[in-house]
């Protein structure tokens, strides 16, 4: 019997780490969040209701006045913000921001759960596919970088980075994501 206790240890440490589903909608609603703020105003000019329900999450995801340092968008995006806290585990979540001024979104997730399977889980999930499509990669110090078009308007791409490998990251923001609008002119 004492030998069991390590021997389970060893066993669930060699098993793949397994997405979480409530981690994968909280992350899969964000990136639905920055679709609907950037390709579809009128569903917050008038108030956040029609937002706030497309993106799907509920109580989920709710309204913050302010967020921590690490959790904001560059400099240079950091205008007329508004700021959004996803839930989804009792440790980790995800914060969306945008801005009504800016046509950027910024989405940054961590905590003490690994969101690496469940990151990977959307990008590689048939529904992400089906709205985005990768333009370039890249992998750095542990880091994968992906680069993504909108198949709704090529005008909107998000840059979303992630850890390479689950349980890399608890420590710090796991992963990383920033949308712009640029319009071809």
């Amino acid at each position: 019997m004492r030998y069991a206790l390590p021997a389970f240890l060893a066993l669930m440490a060699a098993l793949p780490a397994q997405a979480e589903p409530k981690l994968e909608r909280g992350f899969d609603g964000a990136l639905r969040g920055c679709e609907e703020w950037l390709l579809n105003p009128a569903s917050w000019v008038d108030g956040t209701d029609a937002f706030i329900k497309a993106v799907g999450l509920g109580e989920q995801m709710r309204s913050v006045d302010k967020v921590d340092e690490v959790n904001l968008p560059p400099e240079r995006m950091r205008k007329a913000n508004h700021y959004w806290r996803i839930d989804s585990s009792p440790t980790s979540g995800y914060v969306l921001v945008v801005s009504d001024q800016l046509p950027i979104c910024h989405i940054t997730g961590g905590g003490g759960t690994d969101l690496q399977p469940s990151v990977q889980s959307v990008l590689a999930s048939p529904g992400f596919g089906t709205r985005w499509e990768p333009v370039n990669n890249s992998s750095r110090d542990g880091m994968a970088t992906t680069t993504f078009r909108s198949r709704r308007d090529p005008d909107l791409s998000i840059t979303i980075s992630r850890a390479a490998q689950a349980q890399q990251r608890l420590d710090r923001v796991q992963v990383l994501a920033t949308a712009i609008f640029q319009p071809a002119g």
